[in-house]
């Protein structure tokens, strides 16, 4: 038994659903309509005590099919509609007396991961370690997909849309990118982990692609009815893609940080300001006048324009690129003294 919400014309509706076995899948049906504000049918005695209006739990225990139904799983679907001061005061006793009811083998747990489907198992893995390259997803602990075992399709997606609350928006397309796999179209060393220096027309009809192919997927949506059009779970990754950038990457700060560590051991002398100015307008192009004034927050916004047309990786000249930052550390020093 889980909580989904629904967007109507704008408007949220709110439903208690729970999947079930039908044959060899898993479906998923409604058993209540809370309609716009579920915190209507949370009823509080006094003190820090509440409990759900009786109409609720009479009208599941007629419905259900679930065979764990308990208050408990009642609270939980309510919870986040509490008044924030009862959940402060309920959380620390929340799960005390509480007994697992998923103990699972691990044989069993090494099995049920090859049901797993692949989109599922890499959202999973980012939503958990925040990771671009999912290399070694096949080797990470089944133990990690306990959340996802005996969903419905309708409730995984569920699930994934509550998680996906955590991601900051400026997470939101490198999140899309990594999750239906787009790196594998492309074999330069930035594809995992800096996706904004690639070509962004090639990243676009990759993840059309992709997911026209998951739309499509019948194993994917076991249990669910699907039409011709791109379903209403799918619509939420191309908002996510096209309506939002990518967010600031740490490859380059990573490049030069790991180029100059290499090199600690020598310190070469101190080169004059004007020396400095001198190579540095070289290399940018721009008189050194307007370097003298430039702003901290221009110099880097050159500079980034740079690095992605000097950058080996790019097609430029490694010597090239070296001097670039070289210079750029240097003015950066003197916009911070």
């Amino acid at each position: 038994m889980y909580l989904a919400l629904k967007t109507i014309k704008g408007e949220t509706r709110y439903y208690i659903r729970e999947s079930y076995k039908d044959g060899d899948c898993l479906r998923s049906r409604d058993l209540f309509d809370l309609g716009t504000d579920p915190a209507g049918y949370i009823i509080y005695p006094g003190g820090k005590a509440f409990y759900i209006d009786e109409t609720v739990d009479d009208r599941l225990r007629t419905l259900t099919l679930s065979k764990d139904y308990s208050v408990e799983d009642l609270d939980d679907i309510f919870w986040c509609f509490l008044k924030p001061e009862i959940r402060v005061a309920l959380e620390s006793h929340r799960h005390l007396g509480r007994t697992s009811k998923r103990r699972i083998s691990k044989e069993k747990e090494g099995n049920r991961q090859n049901e797993f489907h692949i989109f599922d198992k890499r959202r999973v893995h980012y939503l958990k370690f925040g990771q671009m390259d999912q290399g070694r997803i096949g080797r990470v602990t089944p133990n990690m997909f306990n959340n996802i075992i005996n969903k419905s399709r309708d409730e995984l997606e569920q699930y994934f849309m509550e998680m996906e609350r955590a991601l900051d928006r400026s997470e939101f397309k490198a999140y899309v990118y990594v999750i239906f796999d787009l790196q594998k179209y492309f074999t330069e060393l930035i594809a995992k982990s800096m996706p904004e220096g690639l070509n962004q027309n090639k990243v676009d009809q990759y993840f059309l692609e992709e997911i026209c192919r998951l739309n499509s997927d019948c194993d994917f949506w076991s249990g669910m009815d699907t039409e011709g059009n791109l379903h209403e779970y799918m619509i939420r990754y191309v908002i996510m893609f096209f309506d939002t950038e990518y967010g600031r990457s740490s490859f380059l700060d990573d490049y030069i940080r790991d180029y100059m560590d290499s090199k600690r051991r020598y310190v070469p002398p101190r080169r004059s300001a004007s020396v400095i100015l001198d190579e540095a307008s070289t290399i940018f192009g721009v008189k050194k006048d307007e370097l003298k004034k430039m702003s901290k927050k221009s110099l880097t916004r050159i500079y980034r324009q740079m690095a992605q047309k000097f950058h080996p990786d790019k097609g430029g000249e490694k010597e090239k690129f070296v001097k670039l930052s070289e210079a750029y550390n240097e003015l950066l020093k003197s916009k911070l003294s």
